[in-house]
């Protein structure tokens, strides 16, 4: 059985489907940023959902200089969305974070993927069901994987979630380009029905959350 992203929203009428916008081209660059800005970054690799939902929160981080949307965790090398849409290439959507450490830290946006997504639904975020819609960290190094651990221990101890947390956490190997027009998705199609029902409320939640991690231009 096809596992298809098919969204109810109650404000509009009939059903809405992600996959039904045409695919383009891929991102010739992971990144938008010029190399020498590149050497001061790191990176941090998240899967919580729709890729349009987790990168247009990340993209209002403070020291945050870039986020790209993607394909992760899978084995055929470059999937195309239809291919991870449909459940045939064992991916996830996810997102690549390019940050400042001296501005801010990765614990820091660890905490904020855990708080803007729900960690606790195997295979699935809200209305978007399948494995490509997974809870997943791709840790980079050792440090990063122990911070994601840790974090979820205090999560776990200090009962957060009446669930078990179910986020995979696993080594980063690849990473791949989504098409072009998935890309800031949320910036070029607010009033996109998916954008205001699923994606907004994510957005909204971490601007009053996390009020001293907002860039100001957000």
């Amino acid at each position: 059985m096809v596992l298809q992203r098919i969204v109810a929203i109650f404000a509009f009428s009939g059903l809405l489907a992600c996959q039904s916008t045409p695919e383009k081209s891929y991102h010739a660059d992971v990144s938008k940023l010029d190399a020498t800005l590149m050497e001061n970054l790191e990176t941090a690799t998240f899967a919580g959902g729709c890729f349009w939902c987790t990168e247009a929160v990340f993209e209002r981080v403070i020291g945050v200089k870039d986020v790209v949307s993607g394909y992760t965790g899978g084995q055929k090398p470059n999937p195309t969305y239809k291919e991870v849409s449909y459940g045939r290439t064992e991916h996830a959507e996810g997102i690549q974070v390019f940050y400042d450490p001296q501005e801010i830290s990765y614990e820091e946006l660890v905490e904020i993927f855990f708080a803007t997504h729900d960690p606790t639904t195997p295979n699935r975020q809200g209305p978007d069901i399948g494995k490509q819609y997974r809870s997943a960290v791709y840790y980079h190094n050792e440090k990063q994987k122990e911070i994601i651990e840790h974090h979820i221990a205090k999560l776990t101890e200090a009962k957060v979630y009446s669930d078990p947390i179910v986020t995979q956490i696993e080594a980063y190997k690849t990473f791949y380009l989504a098409e072009d027009y998935h890309q800031d998705y949320y910036k070029k199609h607010p009033s996109h029905p998916y954008i205001l029902a699923v994606a907004k409320p994510k957005v909204e939640k971490f601007k009053k959350k996390f009020k001293n991690k907002l860039k100001s231009s957000s």
